[in-house]
């Protein structure tokens, strides 16, 4: 496929871009920061002009995308105001979205985020482990933009039966070099419980992209992507009992189980993680 990457330089987004380039994909970036290269394009997501020139070519180095990959945003709450996360972020998935259905592109695959899940869970979470099938909670602007992108998205494939869009809840993403910080996480239960103690490693992030736009799957759904197992070294079931004691389970945890329920992405995305922190860099 020829697929386009938003972010593409970022954390997230330069790992998802090795990884849909080793399957054979060919990939090119849409970027507001990055060295001159072939498949790069500098680019402001929240000008939708720009946006839809872009995703229908760039200098003649392609024509007829077949997916894009959205993953440019502003990263979290708190790093810019509420008014610039909002803006900036609903703007360019509205921008992404509207200017893929312009042009013909029928697959789109996007970071939407663990948040959804009511994060930071200083109100308790319905039950553990936390999956797709309650109402979204957003507790921060950043959220909300979530949010109100997978409303969008709802709407979008509404109108139009043949547009496939993948909303992947990913949870903390995390590379090698950040597993030197789990000895400390380890000490302290409170330190990782505003997100149940979930992560996702950069490469297991790009696998459950590339699963995304292999099942294309018809209309718009949800996955929480988080990796197999916790940050923590103690049982799941003993970190659930003593932070979360009024939470009910829905069913028996088992060992470092992620609290963060993969089982959606697995069953109908073939999504399996293969790395952990456990394992190294």
């Amino acid at each position: 496929m020829k697929i386009v990457v938003t972010g593409g330089h970022g954390k997230l987004g330069a790992e998802v871009v090795r990884g849909l380039g080793a399957a054979g994909h060919d990939v090119f970036v849409l970027d507001a920061v990055g060295a001159r290269a072939e498949n790069f394009t500098r680019i402001d997501l929240t000008n939708y002009g720009s946006v839809v020139d872009a995703l229908s070519s760039v200098d003649g180095r392609y024509d007829g995308l077949d997916a894009v990959v959205h993953l440019a945003a502003i990263p979290s709450g708190g790093l810019e105001t509420d008014s610039a996360t909002f803006q900036n972020n609903m703007n360019a998935t509205f921008n992404v979205f509207q200017a893929a259905r312009r042009v013909g592109i029928k697959s789109i695959v996007y970071a939407s985020s663990e948040t959804l899940l009511g994060i930071p869970f200083e109100i308790d979470p319905p039950y553990l482990p936390v999956d797709e099938e309650y109402p979204s909670r957003p507790e921060s602007m950043y959220s909300v933009v979530k949010h109100l992108e997978e409303e969008l998205a709802t709407k979008l494939c509404r109108w139009d039966p043949e547009l496939s869009i993948t909303g992947l809840r990913f949870s903390n993403v995390l590379d090698a070099s950040d597993y030197v910080n789990q000895p400390t996480w380890d000490t302290d239960p409170a330190l990782r419980r505003w997100n149940l103690w979930g992560y996702i490693d950069t490469r297991d992030a790009a696998q459950a992209v590339l699963r995304a736009l292999e099942a294309k799957l018809p209309g718009f759904d949800t996955f929480v992507i988080a990796n197999a197992d916790t940050v923590m070294s103690r049982p799941s079931a003993e970190l659930a009992a003593e932070v979360f004691p009024n939470v009910p389970l829905k069913h028996e945890l088992v060992g470092t189980e992620t609290l963060l329920s993969i089982d959606k992405a697995r069953r109908l995305l073939g999504y399996e993680p293969t790395h952990s922190w456990r394992a190294g860099a």
